[in-house]
């Protein structure tokens, strides 16, 4: 059985292709990337795959049994992107496409997940057997607002109260290495997140303990926080984009106690420590 991973030298795509090699052959494993000189380090063959090069896509799944399908870091294109990808895949012959969406996204708050919907859809009409790997946050999504408070001396953000229910890259990548190599996951939707969820306030207190320092929490309106960002130096869309994903943490988008994450690796969740532990390092 070939497999092979899309972005496969993004920071989830290469964690993939290493929780992959340690469960199947390295030569049964392919690295779709845009710039196969780049993948050298992979261990693994790569091809040349440009999401929005239609006219590449087929032939780079040429052999390829099961299709890793992480979607594509470029937000406004990932629905047409994705459409490339999974069009390509059925006049290749692949036989299965896991997709990584984002947690809820059939209900999410999030202006992120209506990309996700759409690609989901797609794979639904494309009659291709698939899973659906629905993933929450990443813990490391907030180096920067560690970084941040370390500098400032507070930990801003919009989110309030809301519980988020992150878990380290790493939990993803090897789940999803887990259900590309194993069988009886066709036709599922899961639905990945932390075991143990939660707040700004509690990752607050979590650096304070780890640095000895006195970190508060400052919860801010989202115009603001977007202000904020942007005198850090993010650019103004980005800025304003996570402002608002903190907006929907706060609504809920970010928690899930489902369990399903430590149901498939067989283990409990990265604690959130330990990525704090690893940023401040």
């Amino acid at each position: 059985m070939t497999i092979a991973v899309t972005g496969a030298t993004g920071q989830l795509g290469r964690l993939i292709i290493e929780s992959l090699k340690s469960k199947v052959a390295a030569d049964g494993i392919v690295a779709l990337v845009r710039s196969p000189e780049k993948a050298g380090d992979l261990g693994v063959e790569a091809r040349a795959f440009d999401y929005s090069r239609a006219d590449q896509l087929a032939p780079a799944l040429a052999g390829v049994d099961t299709l890793m399908l992480v979607s594509s870091s470029e937000i406004g294109q990932r629905a047409v992107q994705h459409r490339n990808v999974i069009e390509a895949a059925k006049q290749a012959g692949v036989g299965r496409i896991v997709y990584t969406s984002v947690l809820h996204a059939d209900t999410s708050p999030l202006d992120l997940a209506a990309e996700h919907r759409e690609t989901e859809a797609a794979l639904a009409e494309a009659g291709i057997p698939t899973t659906i790997l629905r993933n929450g946050w990443y813990s490391e999504n907030y180096a920067g607002s560690i970084q941040g408070a370390l500098m400032s001396g507070a930990l801003v953000g919009s989110a309030g109260e809301g519980r988020v229910s992150s878990a380290a890259r790493a939990d993803y990548a090897e789940a999803a290495a887990t259900v590309l190599t194993s069988a009886g996951h066709e036709g599922k939707t899961y639905e990945l997140a932390g075991d143990v969820a939660w707040t700004l306030p509690n990752l607050a207190a979590e650096i304070s303990l780890q640095t000895g320092r006195d970190i508060p929490h400052k919860d801010l309106p989202e115009a603001d926080y977007a202000a904020v960002l942007k005198g850090a130096g993010v650019p103004e869309g980005f800025a304003h984009a996570i402002a608002g994903w903190d907006v929907a943490a706060s609504k809920g988008a970010l928690f899930d106690d489902g369990h399903q994450l430590s149901a498939l690796i067989g283990r409990p969740t990265t604690p959130l420590a330990q990525t704090v532990k690893m940023v401040l390092a």
